[in-house]
């Protein structure tokens, strides 16, 4: 009798072969530009979770030079854009990487790309860990000159933003798009421009920001899910727009915790300069959110922050879905003011 127990192994094998090749794991698309390479490194928030670092390196780069390292954005999205400028805050990236000359430093936050965890479950505290970790393994680049470091937040990043170097001195801060009030502040100002863009009359507008005063209170100050806030007031079920146990995406402790900072206090005693962009069309950081920030510096240190509009310019800094032109040049001519001091 004829032998099968080696032969059948190897006709598995050759007939299985495609379904391997078709079930491979296609490479990841990365990113890749011009003027510098990169990195993939990791860094670890306080829960342990693994994070994917993007450091780039000039091409030129003979010595040490400086870094932009930037705190993201609050939705679950990836920093790393691989098809390049599709969108505002993408094309900041695209531009300063290829035109600055600069290092920069990016971190896809907990459970987005190939960092571990689960953002929809991530609360601030973890997150901003993240950050910091990830600032600290940057220092660590031989490359990178530690003492001519620029902080770029996006969004709600730039308002926290001023919590990420801790103890390390940094040459100035950009905060585009930000905020520096309390986030029920920022909420109800928010929920005020959604109902009026939404075409509702003055007074059922005047009428939904009522509730959402009493909503955001038990939500954000006494520590209530919106689920448990519309279960004790069935009044307000027409009111509320998303999910039971968060918002945008993210759970409910995030937006509780950012309630709990006093940005503030945070940035007025933030001594580097610092340059405040806000596009006079954003819909959801607003002038007076931003302003906060300049205002809170120049009280505690005269002058050190300057505040600039870009004119037609949305969340993104965007006009008609391109990023301004200005954006890009504006930062890296601020920069180098502060390195030449």
């Amino acid at each position: 009798m004829p032998r099968y127990d080696s032969a059948v192994p190897c006709l598995i094998a050759i007939l299985l072969l495609p379904f391997a090749l078709f079930s491979q794991t296609s490479p990841i698309p990365r990113e890749h530009f011009q003027n510098a390479k990169v990195i993939y490194g990791w860094a670890q928030d306080n829960a342990g979770h693994k994070l994917r670092t993007f450091i780039t390196r000039p091409e030129t780069a003979a010595v040490k030079v400086p870094a932009i390292f930037f705190v993201g954005w609050l939705s679950c999205d990836s920093v790393e854009y691989p098809q390049g400028e599709t969108d505002g805050f993408g094309a900041t990236f695209w531009r300063l990487i290829e035109q600055s000359g600069y290092a920069t430093v990016r971190m896809d936050k907990t459970g987005v790309g190939e960092s571990q965890g689960d953002c929809a479950k991530l609360d601030f505290k973890v997150e901003l860990s993240g950050y910091q970790a990830a600032f600290d393994e940057m220092l660590k680049y031989d490359f990178i000159d530690p003492a001519k470091v620029f902080v770029v937040g996006l969004s709600n990043g730039g308002g926290t933003s001023a919590l990420v170097p801790r103890q390390h001195p940094v040459r100035g801060y950009i905060a585009a798009s930000s905020w520096g009030r309390t986030w029920y502040e920022h909420m109800l100002e928010l929920e005020r421009g959604r109902l009026t863009r939404a075409g509702k009359a003055p007074a059922e507008v005047n009428s939904g920001v009522k509730a959402f005063t009493d909503f955001y209170n038990l939500y954000l100050m006494r520590g209530m899910a919106p689920g448990e806030v519309v279960a004790q007031h069935p009044e307000w079920k027409s009111v509320w727009y998303d999910a039971p146990d968060g918002q945008y995406g993210r759970p409910a402790a995030f937006y509780q915790q950012l309630q709990a900072l006093n940005l503030g206090d945070a940035w007025q005693k933030v001594t580097a300069p610092v340059l405040v962009l806000h596009g006079t069309a954003d819909t959801i950081m607003s002038d007076a959110d931003a302003r906060a920030i300049a205002e809170s510096v120049n009280r505690a240190h005269a002058g050190m922050a300057r505040y600039v509009e870009v004119p037609g310019g949305d969340h993104l800094l965007s006009v008609n879905g391109k990023l301004a032109d200005d954006v890009a040049p504006t930062m890296m001519k601020w920069m180098q003011e502060q390195l030449a001091k």
